[in-house]
């Protein structure tokens, strides 16, 4: 009797074959490491962005301490965080007609990125220089103080005008 065909067992048999060794390949294939953002107040809100997964918000919640922060997404703690600041955090607002007016605020610190990617619109001074939260799209800038930004502000009012 001739054969004309492999048999269903020997036609299984090479399937789990190529199965083990696709899989035994996809096993050595290791994906790129991705570097993960640390958390400062220039990468804040891209570190808290890397926390966002679509149409979540997440925010940082630090207590009055300032020595225990968590991140918390759509109301849900995700994990604890180590703080990189202490309670000299001070937050302000840029008024057009008042300049800086500073912020009381409940807890030491607390700074939220919504779903849209848009963060609080706050200047935090920590240690002497300033953060500008304030430009929706922009990066996040650092400036030597609090007087440096408000010149900043001032110069960009006068050129629109």
């Amino acid at each position: 009797m001739k054969r004309r065909g492999f048999s269903l067992i020997e036609l299984m048999i090479v399937i789990v074959i190529i199965g083990v060794v696709y899989s035994m390949a996809l096993s050595r294939i290791k994906a790129p490491k991705v570097q993960e953002v640390q958390p400062s107040f220039l990468t804040l809100k891209e570190y808290l962005l890397s926390f966002s997964k679509k149409g979540s918000s997440v925010e940082l919640l630090c207590k009055k301490s300032c020595d225990t922060c968590a991140l918390y997404s759509n109301g849900q703690k995700i994990e604890d965080v180590k703080s990189f600041f202490d309670a000299s955090v001070e937050f302000y607002r840029y008024d057009f007609f008042l300049g800086d007016v500073m912020l009381n605020r409940e807890s030491c610190f607390d700074f939220t990125v919504d779903a849209d990617g848009v963060s609080d619109q706050v200047i935090i001074v920590y240690k002497g220089k300033a953060y500008d939260y304030t430009p929706y799209f922009a990066p996040v800038k650092e400036y030597s103080s609090l007087s440096a930004l408000k010149d900043a502000k001032e110069q960009l009012i006068s050129e629109v005008q």
